[in-house]
């Protein structure tokens, strides 16, 4: 039997996705609270965020917006992570910028910064399993700033991050030309 790259190359990038997706749901979380919410997008899905993208980088004129549309469309598959910034009861804080957690419920207005560490130490995770199956990744921001604008997640997800994915002869992601 012959099976050519082109046949099974989607499904492969689904699966590290996956895997990806384990890594990010296992990494440590504080006090154990797991706030984290997960997608892979894939075809219609992934084009979509792709195109949300692209109109916040014409309508706001921000070129990363736009180089970063066009590489979220190249890919077969986006893994999307996304946060609830709800405080996590951390006692003698203060890194959202309030006294503690009662205060920041009360003017309810920064996110916990532990929630956003989780985020990022998943965000690390899934990138290194990714890295270590030799599969081609960028973390962006703009990917997840699409993904909660089109309400891709609950109401109560208010940070998330993008990774596209890729195994083709040149990394997508590595010498990209526009500035941003």
């Amino acid at each position: 039997m012959r099976i050519q790259w082109d046949h099974y190359y989607r499904e492969m990038m689904v699966e590290a996705a996956k895997e990806m997706a384990v890594a990010a749901r296992t990494a440590p979380k504080a006090r154990g609270r797991d706030q984290l919410h997960i997608l892979i997008l894939t075809e219609g899905d992934k084009d979509a965020v792709a195109e949300r993208m692209r109109e916040i980088g014409v309508g706001e004129d921000i070129d990363f917006f736009r180089r970063d549309a066009e590489n979220v469309l190249a890919v077969p598959v986006l893994l999307i992570l996304g946060t609830e910034v709800s405080p996590t009861e951390v006692r003698h804080c203060g890194y959202c910028g309030w006294a503690d957690c009662s205060e920041n419920r009360e003017r309810g207005t920064n996110p916990c910064a532990f929630t956003v560490g989780d985020l990022g130490i998943a965000v690390g995770s899934a990138a290194s399993l990714a890295a270590r199956r030799h599969v081609d990744n960028r973390v962006m921001f703009s990917a997840g700033k699409a993904a909660l604008e089109l309400g891709l997640f609950p109401s109560t997800v208010k940070v998330a991050l993008g990774i596209p994915l890729s195994a083709t002869g040149k990394n997508p992601f590595f010498d990209r030309a526009r500035k941003g």
